[in-house]
């Protein structure tokens, strides 16, 4: 049976992976003409990665702001998917919801929803997501600082590290091959439109292919 310790010590494992993370984040925002309060502002408001990494590939390709927090919030949007599965299993009145919200991520998710007991639902769920949250938002500021000094990031190849990061957060979640025929198709979509429209819209259009064939072809 599983004890609250290990429940506890798998969360904060978890919470270091993810939340060191943030350093490449912070450094690739800076380098591409955020400030580092922007920055930082970005990982405590928003703290969702894949959608902080999409908004920054929009404005580092010279995309509108409006079209990247476009972006961020379909991707973001996946998070309320997630608090419908999560309020039923975390068991908490108005308030509590309210101010858990915020913690509602890929990964704190994936581990409360494996949990057996509500009480261990919630231990997973608040050490994962407390714990990447401090360390995230933590280490942006420093990845912040640094991305500060580099200044041009194609200069070193940080334009293309945008995606890279973005497709280092896409790939474990891609775990069956139902998942990534909609990616390849989206990723297709997009592709095809970077030619002829602005900057940003591409991946809005592809992730809005993505849902609506998502929602359509059903998974055997």
């Amino acid at each position: 049976m599983t004890t609250d310790r290990s429940v506890i010590i798998d969360s904060l494992g978890v919470g270091l992976a993810t939340g060191l993370y943030g350093i490449s984040f912070g450094a690739i925002s800076t380098a591409s003409g955020l400030s580092i309060l922007q920055t930082c502002a970005l990982s405590l408001v928003v703290f969702t990665g894949a959608s902080q990494f999409a908004f920054i590939g929009v404005i580092a390709s010279g995309g509108n702001p409006l079209t990247g927090a476009l972006t961020a919030v379909l991707l973001g949007s996946r998070n309320m998917f997630y608090g419908l599965s999560l309020a039923q299993r975390l068991d908490l009145d108005g308030p509590q919801r309210l101010a858990s919200a915020h913690f509602v991520i890929d990964e704190s998710t994936a581990m409360a929803v494996t949990r057996e007991t509500p009480h261990q639902t919630r231990l997973g769920f608040y050490w994962t997501g407390i714990s990447i949250f401090v360390l995230w938002n933590l280490s942006t500021f420093l990845g912040a600082l640094a991305g500060n000094q580099i200044g041009d990031p194609q200069t070193y190849g940080l334009d293309a590290a945008v995606g890279a990061a973005f497709l280092g957060l896409l790939w474990p979640r891609l775990a069956s091959w139902h998942s990534r025929l909609v990616a390849f198709f989206a990723a297709v979509v997009a592709l095809g439109l970077v030619p002829i429209t602005v900057p940003g819209m591409p991946i809005i259009l592809g992730g809005g292919a993505a849902v609506v064939l998502g929602m359509v072809w059903r998974r055997p």
